[in-house]
């Protein structure tokens, strides 16, 4: 099944959604052999839900700026903003370090078949003794 640019980009603009609400059907959208990616994680569809519980306890909620995403078709990449809290502390696009991301789609039969997502996984600025560019940096 090959999907055009707007089935494709509905099915990522659906992902986020889904994922933004912590929906298990989130799932649904992978391939059987798809392929995810998450900076210092790994890969493969059941990773997804490994890499979900990694945030469990400490993330309070995160939510993508939908109106602010960039599709760029055949490997659809989606450039775009996140805010969200984290253990306590907030994170958003401009502020924080954390807050922009980049994901990269590849599709199969009418389902995602890999999802590389770049980002910068030190959402709230913690890891400062390893950061080299100054501590005063406008996000």
């Amino acid at each position: 099944m090959t999907l055009n640019d707007e089935e494709k980009i509905k099915i990522a603009r659906e992902y986020f959604i889904r994922a933004d609400h912590g929906r298990p059907d989130t799932l649904e959208l992978f391939h059987e052999e798809a392929e995810i990616y998450f900076p210092k994680f790994g890969f493969g569809r059941n990773s997804f839900f490994e890499m979900v519980k990694g945030f469990e306890g400490a993330l309070e909620y995160i939510q993508h700026d939908y109106d602010r995403l960039n599709f760029i078709p055949y490997y659809l990449v989606v450039e775009g903003t996140s805010e969200g809290r984290i253990s306590g502390k907030a994170w958003a696009e401009g502020r924080t370090p954390g807050g922009r991301f980049c994901n990269v789609f590849k599709f199969r039969d009418g389902r995602i078949s890999s999802l590389h997502i770049y980002l910068e996984p030190d959402y709230t600025g913690e890891d400062d003794p390893r950061f080299r560019w100054g501590k005063n940096r406008q996000w």
